[in-house]
């Protein structure tokens, strides 16, 4: 089977309404998996660190400069035609306005709202580290 290494962004922002830490979530606009919600991200190019890859593919996808922080964690999940490797990092963000290139739609989640968007079955599988990183604050 096929193994793809990406990562993805979980990015965090504090609610200007509320306070509240909320996550930025997108929906996938192309290919097998379109409609699905998901961190945003992509695949690690030749010679690139993970880190390098998130702030890159966040530049391409989303136009925003983000600082890349920890490590979430690591899925690792069997989709019917590849294996997918993602290393998700807890991001802020430093210059931009998350300007959507490809994804269909975005929205910003709070940890009540965690639930509230149809997870591609991979990221879903973070969503309670996730959550745990949102307590922590």
């Amino acid at each position: 089977m096929k193994m793809v290494r990406v990562v993805a962004a979980v990015i965090m922002d504090v609610s200007d309404q509320d306070g509240k830490l909320r996550v930025f979530a997108t929906q996938r606009g192309y290919g097998d998996l379109a409609g699905g919600w998901e961190f945003p991200g992509g695949k690690i190019e030749a010679g690139e660190s993970p880190k390098d890859a998130v702030r890159r593919e966040i530049m391409e996808e989303l136009d925003t400069e983000v600082s890349v922080g920890e490590l979430i964690g690591t899925i690792e999940y069997d989709y019917p035609t590849f294996h997918l490797s993602m290393d998700c990092f807890r991001c802020g963000i430093l210059s931009g306005d998350l300007i959507l290139k490809e994804a269909e739609a975005a929205r910003w989640l709070t940890q009540e709202e965690l639930y509230s968007v149809d997870w591609l079955p991979a990221d879903l599988t973070i969503i309670e580290k996730v959550r745990s990183v949102m307590t922590r604050g």
